[in-house]
């Protein structure tokens, strides 16, 4: 029997505020960060091309080009998921957003992630000041 590794997954913003929770599994104990950046804008891309409406996405944005072709009456074309994943870990690498293990800050792609039991997966996205 295959054993599903559960990571409990936020968004929330440098106050803590949690603005969604859900859960990614895992057929390893062992992830890197890459791993998880990767998998959640995976499930993001296939729910946004799936959906019908213009749902946000917090890591997963269409290119302006793809927003441009998007006119009323139009099928709203797919978002290309290899692009995504290379904003993504690129946003992480240039503090675009953190992520927290608990209450640990992880701080490179290579980091590993030992998925025990309760595990909580914080993305934070800071928000700039407005006039600053």
């Amino acid at each position: 029997m295959l054993h599903e590794n559960i990571l409990h997954i936020r968004d929330e913003n440098g106050l803590g505020t949690i603005f969604n929770e859900w859960q990614m599994s895992f057929d390893r104990v062992e992830v890197s960060v890459r791993d998880v950046i990767t998998e959640r804008v995976m499930q993001e891309v296939i729910r946004y091309n799936r959906s019908a409406s213009t749902d946000k996405f917090d890591l997963v944005q269409p290119t302006e080009l793809e927003r441009q072709l998007n006119g009323p009456g139009k099928k709203r074309p797919l978002v290309d998921v290899d692009k995504q994943i290379a904003i993504a870990l690129q946003a992480f690498e240039s503090n675009g957003f953190f992520i927290f293990i608990g209450d640990s800050q992880v701080e490179h792609l290579d980091d590993i992630i030992t998925i025990r039991p309760q595990t909580r997966v914080s993305f934070i996205k800071l928000t700039p000041l407005v006039g600053g």
